[in-house]
């Protein structure tokens, strides 16, 4: 059968009904999502249960579960139709100035605190109808990116996790240690074999999620005594306060955030590898004027904060 004369006899109004049903797990609720009358998504779904010749949603008590076929449709459903709304935004000429679209991102809690608040300003004086969503990235995310990037604007990561996808250099950044303001360590000059002796909180420990810094102990022969595993830089200060505890955190970080009572930055015992943050993007965005001007916009953030930073270091 001619697949296009096939797609032609399709309501392809029913996938936004199928997902509204997939992610609401309920006719009634997906009737409100979606402003329409609850006997109409009932049709909708009867169409669909036809067409799949499976019940999608399967009636447990007064609520639904999805059935194994629902459960493999939801995230191919989502992902369509986020394709096909970005098709329909795309635009003959790109002007920033009066374009309405969103663009999401994804990074950790270090990207929002640093470059996304930059990114926010500048896009907020240039095109005033266009919305960032900034989501939190994670390992499954970061492993998958190949993938994950075809329906995002890009993702905020050091260079070390990814490759054969193009990038944008935004900024470098130093780690610190930081530790409670009276751990004895704070006080005096510290050594490389302190560091094995120490218990410490990381941000990230699996084979494919780490920092460089740590990696780096690891190549130095240090194998650190980990006591706390907390992915979130922002949280990281919170598990040294009043411990023996120590931690890695960048700089530019730090120099964003309020000082933590209790909580103190010092420098490394050991020459740490800079990060070197880029935004990410797959190569399908690559024709897109819209997609150009935000890794345009990015770039920009990235240089006006290594500018920020610059000028905080010399002041004394």
């Amino acid at each position: 059968m001619n697949s296009s004369a096939s797609l032609s006899r399709l309501d392809l109004n029913l996938l936004v009904a199928l997902d509204a049903l997939l992610t609401e797990r309920s006719v009634s609720r997906a009737a409100q999502r979606l402003r329409l009358s609850q006997p109409s998504l009932s049709a909708s779904l009867a169409r669909l249960r036809t067409h799949f010749a499976d019940p999608l949603l399967v009636r447990r008590g007064n609520s639904h579960d999805l059935s194994p076929l629902a459960v493999r449709l939801i995230d191919q459903v989502s992902s369509t139709l986020e394709s096909a709304r970005r098709i329909f935004e795309e635009q003959a000429e790109w002007d920033p100035s009066t374009a309405t679209r969103e663009f999401s991102v994804y990074m950790s809690d270090y990207g929002l605190s640093t470059v996304a608040p930059v990114v926010s300003r500048i896009a907020r004086e240039e095109a005033p109808g266009i919305r960032f969503r900034f989501l939190l990235h994670n390992p499954t995310i970061v492993d998958d990116a190949s993938e994950t990037l075809r329906d995002v604007c890009g993702i905020v990561i050091p260079h070390g996790y990814l490759s054969d996808l193009p990038y944008v250099d935004l900024f470098n950044d130093e780690w610190m240690l930081v530790m409670s303001a009276d751990n004895p360590l704070a006080h005096r000059p510290r050594t490389v074999e302190d560091l094995a002796d120490v218990t410490w909180v990381y941000t990230f420990q699996t084979r494919t999620a780490f920092t460089s810094a740590s990696r780096q102990l690891q190549y130095m022969g240090i194998e650190p005594h980990v006591e706390v595993v907390v992915e979130s830089f922002l949280a990281l200060p919170l598990f040294v306060r009043d411990t023996d505890r120590v931690g890695l955190l960048q700089r530019g970080l730090l120099a964003s955030l309020p000082s933590i009572a209790g909580v103190v930055a010092v420098e490394p015992p050991f020459d740490a590898a800079p990060i070197s943050s880029a935004l990410w993007w797959h190569p399908v965005h690559r024709g897109d004027p819209a997609h150009a001007w935000a890794r345009d916009l990015f770039d920009r953030a990235g240089r006006q904060l290594t500018r920020e930073w610059a000028t905080d270091r010399d002041v004394p």
